[in-house]
């Protein structure tokens, strides 16, 4: 067959079976390989279907210019409609992409502007805020906004669903995926579930992001969020792709977790893939082993290719940078607290405390930093350096209250978070707070990050 352009490629992935780890699961495992796609990756459905029905809507004129915020594999998808039809491409990303990702777009003429990782949806300088801004400022440009526009949905509705069943003979009993944007997830979910309501689906998520206690609580607890490493998997916000009552369970996975089934998946399977695919395996197999039984079909979504990740989870030396290889161990924060005598008390101010007797507090114990609680729970924070500022600029505030001095609080990481995360995080000058398993909030200082070097 002749196609007429290489958009005219994207969809009908394969589907294949995990032999070596899925042998001890009962049922069958199979994981939809969507790195066939011309852009490597199963953003190629939405991306098409975004520029289309913004073409068919007169948002998308001939000349025009596609701003988006991406990780990469949106945006390689974007580019290949640009070639296609003859436009222009800026996408902003998170400056913890992979190097390879951030090349492969520029390789395929799109101009990449790279953003901060570490901070909120809502800042500025954000590559979500900073890709609306682009938008704003550029005449005759698409904003396609993959989290939100709901035509990322309908990509998967249309085309991954109707796959997924035709391929296994409507025999699918539960459906796995990473969930970013949603729009994989939620799409096929929707078309698999309107076929056979009794499909059961799993949404895979991170450690650092919302959407697993949302689902569960509906509450968005921006205590869940900081900052993690795997890409293309998680968020900060709630994207409108996302329909939780599509998703049945939720399954967390850590960072280490999905690099090392990552490398699994493709030296033991031949699959070389990219690194939330090891997320998604991960947190299926684990499910899987629980509820899987005999006659049951999975099937798991891999949404891209390993080349996107050659200087990140392919690579032995960052793997054993950041702890994750088991031939060189990392101190992590669960191994500074488990230091810690079993007494422990993190020590704190409320918001109703005056600011002398913080400052006393924190002059009594030599701390240059402390959290103000309220109730048991973190709501802010008074730094030394900071407070001093306030008081020289307005000396009454030291007869004042500490909920009128205190800042932001500090960040919480992961429990497995290793030390280079860790020193990353307290560089941007507060401390940072972890939950150990019992519950019990711990602080983590500069000094414990360098004590836990030297050890």
């Amino acid at each position: 067959m002749i196609y007429n352009s290489i958009i005219d490629t994207i969809g009908n992935t394969p589907i294949v079976r995990l032999n070596k780890l899925a042998k001890d699961i009962k049922g069958e495992v199979l994981v939809k390989v969507e790195y066939f796609n011309p852009g490597n990756s199963m953003k190629d459905r939405m991306a098409i279907k975004m520029v289309e029905d913004a073409e068919k809507a007169g948002i998308l004129k001939p000349g025009g210019t596609l701003i988006e915020g991406t990780s990469g594999n949106t945006g390689m998808g974007l580019a290949l409609a640009a070639i296609a039809k003859g436009y222009k491409c800026i996408f902003t990303m998170a400056d913890k992409q992979s190097k390879e990702k951030i090349d492969i777009l520029r390789a395929v003429g799109a101009e990449v502007v790279v953003c901060p990782t570490n901070v909120s949806p809502d800042d500025p300088r954000s590559y979500y805020s900073v890709a609306r801004k682009l938008n704003a400022d550029i005449p005759n440009s698409f904003y396609p906004n993959q989290y939100d526009n709901l035509s990322n949905t309908a990509a998967h509705y249309e085309t991954t669903g109707p796959e997924i069943w035709k391929d296994t003979a409507g025999k699918i009993t539960h459906y796995a995926a990473g969930v970013g944007t949603g729009g994989s997830m939620c799409g096929t979910a929707k078309y698999l579930k309107e076929q056979n309501p009794n499909v059961v689906t799993v949404g895979i998520d991170t450690y650092g992001s919302v959407f697993k206690k949302y689902k569960e609580t509906g509450i968005f607890d921006e205590k869940e969020v900081y900052p993690y490493l795997t890409e293309g998997i998680g968020e900060d916000i709630l994207p409108k792709n996302v329909d939780f009552s599509l998703i049945d369970h939720f399954i967390k996975v850590t960072d280490k977790d999905a690099a090392v089934m990552t490398r699994r998946l493709a030296r033991e399977e031949g699959l070389f893939v990219g690194w939330s695919c090891g997320s998604a395996v991960h947190g299926a197999l684990e499910y899987a082993k629980e509820h899987l039984k005999e006659g049951d079909r999975m099937v798991i979504i891999l949404p891209d290719h390993g080349t996107r990740y050659l200087g990140k989870v392919y690579n032995d030396e960052w793997m054993r940078n950041h702890g994750f290889l088991e031939d060189k161990t990392y101190s992590t924060a669960r191994d500074i607290i488990a230091q810690r005598n079993r007494s422990y008390q993190l020590l704190g101010v409320k918001k109703s405390d005056s600011v002398k007797d913080a400052i006393a507090i924190m002059n009594g114990k030599g701390i240059s930093q402390i959290p103000v609680m309220e109730n048991g729970e973190v709501v802010g924070s008074l730094t030394d350096n900071k407070l001093l500022s306030k008081i020289i600029d307005n000396p009454n505030l030291k007869d004042g209250k500490v909920a009128d001095v205190m800042e932001d609080s500090m960040k919480f990481v992961a429990l497995d978070s290793t030390l280079d995360v860790l020193s990353s995080m307290v560089e941007k000058e507060k401390a940072v707070l972890v939950r150990d398993p019992l519950d019990k909030i711990h602080i983590i200082t500069k000094h414990d990050i360098l004590e836990a070097f030297t050890k």
